[in-house]
């Protein structure tokens, strides 16, 4: 495995990405309305292009696939934390959360954040991040509950 910044060729790479980990890794803890409508957002090309050219991404890649990506936006907000469906439990996400922690204190960060979902709620406090919020987001109609947490960076 090594790790590389994404390019614009990536882009419909991490999209499916993005789309299958949700459909697949979150499917007990949110029912099907939701990740359909969470899923739908992997569409909105304006939004990934946006990403791509304002966000700092590392890529984790294993046999010339992209297997997890890690997203910084405004140096201290990870926007993007998504794994592979086939590479779950690797120390992948733990490896580029590093990686991205690393960026914002190298951006003078005091302190990083990221709304997680429930899913995702159990390595992030494994990482040291607190709860601030419960989130309940409605996207389309459809609520759908994430965490508000933070980690303070020495």
């Amino acid at each position: 495995m090594f790790f590389r910044k994404a390019l614009l060729s990536d882009l419909e790479e991490m999209q499916k990405l993005f789309a299958e980990t949700i459909q697949s890794v979150c499917k007990s803890d949110y029912n099907s309305e939701q990740i359909k409508v969470w899923v739908s957002g992997a569409k909105n090309k304006e939004r990934w292009l946006d990403v791509i050219n304002t966000q700092f991404i590392e890529l984790a890649i294993i046999d010339n696939k992209i297997v997890g990506f890690g997203t910084l936006k405004n140096e201290n907000y990870i926007d993007l934390l998504f794994i592979h469906k086939d590479f779950q439990r690797q120390a992948i996400a733990d490896k580029i959360i590093n990686k991205l922690e690393f960026e914002a204190k190298k951006n003078h960060s005091k302190f990083i954040t990221s709304d997680v979902s429930i899913t995702a709620k159990p390595f992030f406090e494994k990482k040291g991040y607190i709860v601030k919020a419960e989130q309940k987001n409605i996207l389309k109609g459809v609520e759908i509950i994430n965490y508000k947490m933070k980690k303070v960076l020495f």
